[in-house]
């Protein structure tokens, strides 16, 4: 089986061949660091790192690559706001998005560069674009001239008149071209600045993206990833000058998320609509935010809502109430005398492959769950037999935490030993109380581990716990 993924320049799903075999580099933009990242962030920061461990799944060598913007007009207007330096605002809210993205079950990229930290190199590709003519220097702002680029508008899909009367572009008379766009700005009164041949300033925001994927990953990405806002202009601008600058085609393949609205409405402040994942964590168990994000197609919109987070909830929690079961039997019932009906095993193998077959189209993780779903549906009709073989329940179990390690699932109790330690010990204390028919001292002992998230169940095995 070949994995097929959508080409936004293309607009066809196209197979997954890299520059070099067997190994994928990605590019994610990531967040620009002067505030909490939106909900928004959080899907496009969710549904690659799905794709990232996907790929790792399917025997791919991934170097994933996320930026962060830690300079540009935003960064400057809050750490004004804040009266605090530029560096010292982004050194916060960088630590804020690691502390956000973890929650969220995302793991940290294997390079995380800096804007600021690749000035020489913007300044080196910025003169290497002036040289071939495709950029201009008016007083110390530098531009890149998107007519001196014959494929400008590919990647949005609109030839640059189009553009023109479509787009909002900044009203600047010293412009050649409407589109033409800053790759270095001359320093204002009071701005961070850095050293190049046109005089003190700051890079523009496009250039940085081209500089920091192509340092990490080569001229040539395999893959360059973001939300559907970035296609144009960011997206289209890295292109152009990156592509303007090598001569070889910047990304082979271009991946974008769908929107995400609010109770069927975009999200903006205006509408007071504007939610922070951080916010949305206190009242929602991150790993519902997380399966709500892949419950859908990463490509198609998804709407928001009480009602779908609630609904995202109870999905969850029925797959880890069967991962739950699994694990408890695995650790108690007996081995088995017999081996199990092959039937069984390759029923099972039936529904890893057909996970694997929505997956490898295009990361179709809604169908994937579909899949897993109907597993779990199997599961507990199998787990109400008499004598279920121990076998079996081991072989499911190791299916979903397979899929699990891939969308990022199934964590259940395990992970905290000193809640797994403290819930036995509560345990066994109350089944004391119990015997001694000390019923006050039970009762309490249950109201504790209520308070702490826990539900006791009776089974033939004996007691066993969950959490809510």
């Amino acid at each position: 089986m070949t994995i097929r993924l959508f080409n936004t320049i293309s607009r066809k799903k196209e197979e997954l061949v890299p520059v070099q075999d067997k190994k994928v580099g990605i590019y994610a933009c990531g967040p620009t660091v002067y505030d909490y990242f939106h909900i928004g962030n959080a899907r496009i920061f969710i549904v690659f790192d799905v794709i990232r461990r996907y790929l790792r799944y399917r025997g791919y060598d991934v170097t994933f690559v996320q930026n962060f913007t830690d300079i540009d007009d935003k960064m400057i207007k809050r750490a004004a706001e804040l009266e605090i330096t530029v560096p010292q605002l982004a050194d916060r809210f960088i630590q804020a998005y690691f502390d956000d993205v973890e929650a969220l079950g995302v793991e940290k990229a294997d390079v995380h560069p800096k804007a600021t930290e690749h000035i020489p190199e913007m300044v080196e590709l910025i003169e290497k674009l002036m040289e071939k003519g495709m950029a201009y220097n008016v007083d110390g702002d530098v531009y890149f001239h998107t007519p001196a680029f014959p494929n400008y508008g590919e990647l949005s899909n609109q030839p640059l008149d189009e553009l023109v009367s479509g787009a909002r572009v900044d009203l600047d008379e010293r412009k050649k071209h409407p589109l033409d766009f800053a790759l270095w700005k001359k320093q204002k009164p009071g701005e961070p600045a850095w050293d190049s041949p046109w005089g003190k300033g700051r890079p523009g925001w496009h250039i940085e993206c081209s500089v920091m994927s192509t340092k990490y990953l080569g001229d040539t990405l395999d893959i360059h990833a973001g939300g559907p806002d970035l296609i144009f202009p960011h997206h289209e601008n890295e292109k152009a000058q990156s592509e303007g600058a090598t001569g070889k085609p910047f990304a082979r393949y271009w991946l974008h998320a769908g929107y995400l609205n609010i109770d069927q409405k975009k999200m903006s402040k205006s509408l007071g609509n504007f939610m922070t994942v951080r916010e949305i964590c206190k009242h929602v168990e991150p790993e519902v935010i997380r399966f709500f994000m892949l419950s859908a197609h990463y490509r198609n919109p998804i709407n928001y809502s009480a009602d779908l987070l609630q609904q995202a909830k109870s999905g969850l929690a029925r797959l880890n109430n069967v991962v739950y079961n699994l694990r408890d039997l695995a650790a108690k019932l007996p081995a088995d005398a017999e081996a199990p009906p092959k039937e069984l095993m390759a029923q099972l193998e039936g529904y890893r492959s057909r996970f694997v077959e929505a997956m490898d189209d295009d990361f179709n993780t809604a169908d994937g769950l579909a899949v897993i779903f109907e597993l779990a549906r199997e599961t507990n009709a199998y787990l109400k037999e008499p004598a279920p073989s121990r076998e079996v329940v081991e072989k499911t179990l190791g299916v979903f935490e397979e899929v699990g390690a891939i969308l990022g699932f199934f964590s259940a109790h395990g992970d905290n030993k000193e809640l797994d330690k403290r819930v036995n010990e509560l345990i066994a204390k109350r089944q004391q109380a119990r015997q001694e028919k000390d019923w006050s001292t039970a009762d309490a002992i249950r109201d504790e581990l209520n308070s702490l998230g826990i539900v006791l169940e009776d089974t033939p095995q004996g007691i066993r716990w969950r959490k809510k």
